[in-house]
């Protein structure tokens, strides 16, 4: 096996734990390594804590770090994987779907609040651009009219949970650790949505070394799936200790290996984008996925 400063060097900027869960294990497992590859993170977690939701979308860590090329690869939102390389400057490509099939759960402890009906004219608190405010969007727009439908720009899923937690706000959507720790808390979900999303990758990987970073990373997913609580403590970290391993809830993440990403499935997602004004359409499949 080569050492490691002879294997071919690939930087992720990370995105939550929930997301980079298969990452994470990859590289605490050895798997990459095992597979010829030098694959870190760009920047830790910490960094991460201290970005700041109310910067512009190319200027939050993840898209900064890939755009200025300190990283080489990051997943997001299937939705926000279209319109972070429609607006960036690094060419890049949609490599696959990610492995993490997760939700995006609207969460209250207002009694008054029970179903999506009850959330017209509501203001609901999301990070603006992500996967939150996507699947926010997709979750009332037929319960309530698109009229109806009132997005609150938060910030990012730990202040979320803290303003919702503390009764700054009725209604928030976030995703895991923190359904876990508000259904532990008492508030009750209103919906949830689960999604998939993209691994944005720089156009300079070879297929060759993309194919074996994908291989390592689904059989992370096997190790997880055989074994999600040896690994549950990196997601159940983002509560800061609020939630124990044990706690976190298989019902609102699963992971399965990483899927091409295909033309119909893209032109839904674009044709949706487009209709609501998230981007001009100008862009095809076989400029932005990879094959």
């Amino acid at each position: 096996m080569p050492q490691a400063q002879d294997r071919p060097s690939i930087r992720i900027a990370p995105n939550n734990p929930v997301f980079d869960l298969p990452v994470i294990v990859g590289i605490a497992e050895g798997l990459f390594g095992a597979a010829g590859l030098d694959v870190r993170f760009s920047a830790t977690y910490a960094d991460r804590e201290r970005d700041h939701a109310g910067r512009p979308v190319m200027a939050r860590l993840k898209e900064q770090q890939f755009d200025s090329g300190s990283a080489d690869s990051y997943n997001v939102c299937e939705w926000a994987s279209i319109d972070r390389l429609e607006r960036g400057q690094r060419t890049g490509r949609i490599a696959a779907l990610r492995a993490a099939v997760a939700a995006q759960a609207i969460l209250s402890f207002d009694d008054t609040l029970q179903v999506p009906r009850d959330l017209a004219d509501i203001p609901v608190v999301v990070q603006e651009l992500t996967g939150s405010h996507y699947c926010t969007l997709q979750m009332l727009e037929s319960a309530v009219g698109p009229e109806h439908v009132t997005i609150s720009p938060g910030g990012l899923p730990q202040a979320r949970w803290a303003a919702l937690e503390s009764g700054a706000i009725r209604v928030a959507t976030l995703m895991e650790p923190f359904i876990s720790l508000g259904l532990k808390a008492g508030a009750h979900v209103i919906a949830a949505c689960f999604y998939r999303g993209g691994e944005v990758i720089a156009a300079d990987l070879t297929a060759e070394q993309r194919q074996a970073f994908y291989d390592a990373e689904n059989r992370a997913v096997d190790l997880i799936n055989a074994d999600f609580y040896k690994y549950a403590h990196h997601v159940a970290a983002h509560a800061q200790g609020a939630l124990q391993p044990n706690e976190l809830l298989r019902a609102f993440v699963r992971y399965k290996h990483v899927d091409y990403y295909d033309p119909a499935r893209f032109a839904r997602a674009y044709d949706w984008m487009k209709a609501r004004g998230f981007t001009d359409g100008g862009s095809e499949h076989a400029v932005l996925v990879g094959g």
